[in-house]
């Protein structure tokens, strides 16, 4: 799916929504290896940007989106609105993320 057709908003600019194929979802439940919460307490020791986990935090985000617009294919959209973010800690240092939208047919405009 092409990403430029993936958007926060409920329309996209120049599309109208032909058909709603309703919500869909992306979960990813990840949780710190012994050695990046390691390495993420030595960084808070000098303090600024903890990098370790400013990466784990945004690959579990992208493979979450990821698993959303593939949902979104196998239902036959072209694109996802209304996406937004969910995370929630499932247990110590387990964290599920969920990306989640509306999945739909878009036709570009005619101008």
């Amino acid at each position: 799916m092409d990403h430029h057709l993936t958007t926060t908003a409920f329309s996209i600019d120049g599309y109208a929504i032909k058909k709603n194929l309703g919500i869909v979802r992306g979960i990813v439940v990840r949780s710190r290896s012994i050695f990046g919460t390691l390495g993420a307490s030595l960084q808070t020791l000098v303090g600024g940007n903890i990098t370790l986990f400013t990466e784990l935090c945004e690959k579990t985000r992208n493979d979450s989106f990821e698993i959303m617009l593939q949902h979104a294919s196998e239902l036959g959209a072209n694109g996802v609105i209304g996406i937004r973010y969910d995370a929630n800690e499932v247990m110590s240092g387990v964290t599920e993320v969920l990306a989640y939208g509306t999945a739909v047919v878009l036709e570009k405009e005619n101008v």
